[in-house]
């Protein structure tokens, strides 16, 4: 959602809803990666029910990735993104239902937006080309040669739209996954899976809150289903509280600023495309080996529990002395709701609030004063009282010219502030220090220092300012570099080296400020109470929309707000009696249709021939909805991404009338392109589901037929036969031409669609009968966790909190300073146990003194069923009669590298021991042995979580020692 800055002030404000994910890393052996057993217990100490991946949050990472080389073809996007689900699976382990979520068309107040990014993605994209080919210019000039680094085109942000070629590809491939994922992985066993591509109407994360509401509406739904949601925008808070399901929590990669990237004109590290001066790529190792590879540290995630957050709101919204009873959940729905006049995809957010000023609190504090005299709650089930949000805003806009001058005092206090440090850095500080290999470190600093990047680059910098430098500050210097005769350089202002800012033509903190802002934003007149009243209609509307969709699901698939801009606070007199009644059965845009609606011309070789002159044609009667130019309004802010752009708005009717003539020149593909489709439900042979689908096929039914919720962990909807089904004994053809084909499948789909309601039907905002309230998470000195002894806080790492981490004293950093390591960098988990093998036998004579040289070649088969490892993770063997190297390999690994003793004595049902057999074993040997020292070392180091039996051994071993 367009909150900018939202989870930085909500995990300021409330740090201890943040925990630090536990991930169990995949161990190798002889080179050979030995794939993790996702059944096992939850290394976070919690166990999870269901996951739902927004999958646009895990594509655009994957295809657009900012801390790696990016994926040169599809075909790799697509392993990429295979991967990434797999290492999310990994940390959260779902034990009933995989729910994967493609944003599909969206509703129009929705295009509007994409519409608005795609055109500035379109136009930057542009100015960006024609920079980079000055500045390659300027470096012909100087007899430079530069080779351009391979760029993904500038419209791929464009592919992540329903109806693309793109997206019909990945719905394949993710068919195909899923089916392999079935076959192969233990995790998966008696999983139920659902997707939802592309095809599929509506955004990705509320397709997900519509299944939910409609599971939670059925008799036979647990109430207590712990729920995980993978997703990174900050609208995914608001939805889970809107769920009221009382174990519900986020998973998002945890965000790191400021991350490096490279020149995106020689691609190299250390400098942007302003400052390249087209110098010889530095040799990346003795041969050149890691030429293709950049600096990386793997993205790491954090959990956001929203249990947690229901704690600090209960403390925060709770209200004593009120004329109506208390409700918690009530409260929690208004507090979402005021949350919408910050910012959201659908509607712009208020002159007079901005969440970096403290604009939520700022409401909740009127809120929590109002609300004595509102009678009630401002919201019900996702409806809107207006007339009780008339007494909000009203009270809001009573304090707007003061929030206005305040901004502007503040605004006026930095500036000041960075003058000042400006000037004293200038004064203090050196006139110029080497960064990157070369910079100075602290003495004490414990923290690595930064890795060497180009330091060709880094030596010229350093020698162009030492010849500037070299003559005096206050002579100039000839074309040729002597001093000059005549007089020095005038001396610059002190304040030059500020930004240029831009004009505010409405100086809100003036007087007469909203006959400004109606004058320049809308071009009407503040005294035209008529259009002031149409605007805070439409934006009402927009509340009540915005509410009843996160709540309900659209209201209206044609609805829209039709301004740039936002009305004022002040202006909400009267909106009690204002309609906020939505026309019923609207239906949504086809994908090719809205491709048009959000398209810029440039990107216009995703649509059919005809389709696309449309666009450029000037004859064309909808050539005005594709501007080649537009201006952006920063609307009082400093950065161009902020600003707002404007564009006309779409007619969809005169879009619709165009659209006509040219429907029949769609080929038989692009009209199944064009289609909407559904669900589709995926089961392995051991789920209880299999066979009842299995028969439905076999019996041929074409009904639809309810799914037994006995079956299928509570699950209800109603199943149809798929055209293009997954079926058991069939082979799964492979959309990637690296990956084979499964031609072993035991896994079967169906079309599935969620339980039906009458369109009047509400479903209830409510914590349901039976559900648990967690248990208490925050202490006392959670609600000051801001200071924390003045200490930065840091958060808590798995879900216990009682969990006491193991301290090493100074004997034990010296026995860890003994073990040796591996090219500078971490052990490995068998060097580990090897050396603590070998250590542990130095201290006892029934352990024999042998070379820390181990492996676990023990290896026991699990059950048959778990079958052999993912075909894309697959390593294959070099024997006689093999078969051939796959292509995904021969990629990612060179001949040069290829060692066929790294391919011995795994086979494909072959899966690591579990930790326990290994300590079992280890009892066996005699656990006298163990020093408690190596023990303790041991559990530092160990990546996965320890049954309370081996403490009790450990314990032993103390005492006996």
């Amino acid at each position: 959602m367009g909150v900018p800055a939202f989870f930085r002030w909500l995990s300021r404000k409330y740090p201890s809803i943040i925990v630090n994910c536990v991930e169990e890393k995949a161990k190798e052996c002889n080179g050979v990666k030995v794939p993790i057993d996702t059944s096992k217990p939850n290394p976070n100490e919690v166990e999870f029910d269901n996951l739902y991946l927004d999958m646009n949050g895990i594509i655009h990472p994957c295809t657009h990735p900012e801390d790696k080389p990016a994926p040169k073809n599809e075909d790799e996007m697509m392993v990429a993104i295979f991967e990434y689900i797999d290492r999310i699976f990994n940390i959260v382990r779902p034990r009933r239902l995989l729910y994967m979520a493609i944003d599909g068309v969206a509703p129009r107040a929705k295009m509007n937006q994409q519409r608005s990014r795609r055109f500035r993605a379109s136009k930057e994209g542009m100015e960006a080309a024609e920079e980079k080919q000055k500045i390659r210019q300027e470096i012909l000039a100087k007899g430079r040669a530069v080779a351009l680094s391979e760029v993904f085109p500038r419209e791929s942000p464009c592919l992540m739209t329903s109806g693309t070629e793109f997206m019909d590809n990945l719905a394949k491939c993710l068919r195909y996954y899923i089916a392999d994922r079935l076959n192969s992985d233990p995790g998966w066993k008696n999983l139920t899976v659902i997707l939802s591509d592309a095809s599929a109407p509506g955004e990705g994360e509320h397709k997900i809150m519509d299944y939910i509401r409609r599971q939670r509406a059925q008799p036979n739904h647990d109430p207590n289903t712990h729920h995980c949601l993978c997703g990174a925008d900050a609208d995914l808070i608001m939805l889970g509280l809107a769920t009221h399901e009382p174990n519900f929590t986020i998973i998002r990669e945890e965000f790191k600023p400021n991350k490096p990237k490279p020149c995106a004109l020689c691609n190299q590290m250390g400098h942007e495309v302003k400052d390249c001066q087209g110098l010889p790529r530095e040799k990346q190792g003795k041969h050149d080996q890691f030429a293709d590879t950049m600096p990386v540290s793997e993205q790491e995630f954090i959990f956001i529990r929203l249990c947690v957050l229901r704690e600090y709101l209960e403390r925060e919204l709770t209200m004593a002395s009120l004329p109506f009873t208390f409700d918690f959940e009530r409260s929690i729905d208004d507090w979402v709701f005021m949350c919408f006049f910050v910012g959201n995809d659908f509607l712009p957010h208020l002159p007079s609030l901005e969440i970096r000023e403290g604009a939520i609190d700022r409401l909740v504090n009127i809120y929590k004063n109002v609300v004595h005299k509102t009678g009630g709650y401002l919201t019900e089930s996702g409806f809107v009282n207006l007339q009780r949000v008339q007494m909000i805003m009203l009270a809001v806009g009573e304090v707007e010219d003061s929030i206005f001058k305040k901004r502007k005092d503040d605004d006026d206090n930095f500036k000041r502030r960075q003058k000042e440090k400006r000037k004293r850095l200038k004064r203090d500080h050196p006139s110029f220090i080497p960064g990157g290999q070369f910079s100075p470190q602290a003495l004490g600093n414990r923290s690595s220092p930064q890795a060497i990047c180009n330091p060709r680059q880094a030596a010229f910098e350093m020698r162009m300012h030492n010849s500037t430098t070299s003559a005096s500050p206050n002579t100039s210097l000839t074309p040729d570099g002597s001093p000059s005769l005549g007089g020095g350089i005038k001396r610059k202002s002190e304040d030059s080296d500020s930004e240029p800012e831009p004009e505010d033509n409405i100086r809100l903190w003036e007087t007469g400020w909203k006959q400004r802002y109606y004058k320049n934003k809308f071009d009407v007149d503040a005294s035209d109470e008529k259009f002031r009243r149409k605007v805070v209609q439409s934006y009402v509307e927009g509340l009540c929309w915005v509410l009843r969709y996160y709540y309900q699901g659209c209201a209206s698939w044609n609805w829209y707000y039709p301004f740039h801009y936002a009305p004022f606070a002040s202006d909400f007199e009267g909106i009690a009696d204002m309609p906020s009644d939505f026309e019923k059965g609207s239906k949504p845009f086809k994908p090719l249709e809205q491709l048009m609606g959000v398209f810029p011309a440039a990107s216009g070789n995703f649509l059919p021939p005809t389709w696309r002159k449309l666009m450029t044609d000037p004859e064309s009667s909808i050539i005005d909805f594709y501007p080649e130019d537009f201006a952006i309004d920063l609307n009082g802010k400093k950065y161009a991404w902020q600003g707002v752009a404007l564009l006309p708005f779409v007619d969809e009717r005169r879009l619709r009338a165009a659209l006509e003539e040219v429907y029949p020149d769609l080929t038989p593909e692009e009209t199944r392109r064009n289609s909407l489709g559904g669900d589709v439900l995926f089961v392995g042979k051991h789920h209880p589901l299999c066979d009842f689908i299995v028969e439905q096929y076999k019996s041929k039914n074409t009904e639809a037929v309810d799914i037994p919720p006995e079956l299928c962990h509570g699950i209800q909807g109603k199943l149809t036969l798929n055209d293009n089904a997954v079926l058991p004994d069939q082979v799964v053809e492979s959309p990637v031409p690296m990956l084979r084909d499964l031609t072993q499948n035991s896994a079967v789909s169906i079309s599935f669609k969620d339980p039906q309601f009458a369109e009047d039907f509400v479903f209830k905002a409510t914590v349901l009968p039976g559900a648990k309230k967690p248990a208490p998470v925050l202490k006392p000195g959670d609600w000051e966790k801001t200071n924390n002894d003045g200490r930065p806080w840091r958060p808590q790492l798995g879900f216990n909190r009682d969990r006491k981490p193991v301290h090493l004293d100074q004997s034990a950093f010296r026995t860890l300073g003994t073990v040796p390591r591996q090219q500078q960098g971490a052990m490995t988990w068998s060097v580990f146990v090897a050396h603590a093998a070998w250590l542990c036998s130095l201290a006892s004579p029934a352990l024999p003194h042998s070379a820390p040289s181990f492996c676990p070649a023990d290896l026991r088969p699990q059950e048959s069923w778990r079958g052999p490892t993912p075909l894309f993770q697959q390593t294959p063997q070099r024997t006689a009669g093999a078969a051939p190297l796959l292509a995904w390999n021969r990629m990612l690994q060179s001949p040069g590298q290829f060692q066929p003793a790294q391919y011995q004595g795994l086979g494909p049902m072959a899966y690591p021991q579990r930790p326990e057999d290994r300590l079992d074993r280890g009892r066996q040997v005699g656990h006298e042995g163990l020093s408690p020292l190596l023990a303790l070392l041991f559990l530092q180091l160990c990546p996965v979580i320890l049954p309370s039996s081996v403490y009790r051994v450990i314990s032993l071993s103390w005492k006996s020692t």
